[in-house]
């Protein structure tokens, strides 16, 4: 039988899931369903790129987006050819 190490990969979701958590408390904001993909992709990438901790991941999180307002996306205008 294959040990695919879940113990493992449920401490990563752990880590993952509490710098999200952390960044909405930090900015008094309620998750959206646009948001909480947005920070969870941005989490999972800095993950993937050496970022292993809590810590770590909620600074960046932080720092890259400041407010609940950095993470809208305006769909007409990013859909738009120039």
């Amino acid at each position: 039988m294959a040990n695919f190490n879940l113990s493992h990969k449920i401490d990563d979701v752990d880590v993952l899931s509490d710098a999200v958590r952390t960044w909405y408390r930090y900015n008094h904001a309620a998750p959206t369903e646009q948001s909480m993909q947005l920070l969870c992709s941005a989490a999972v990438d800095l993950y993937n790129k050496g970022h292993r901790t809590s810590e770590e991941l909620v600074t960046l999180l932080i720092v890259k987006f400041d407010s609940l307002h950095s993470l809208k996306v305006n769909s007409p205008s990013s859909a738009s050819h120039h």
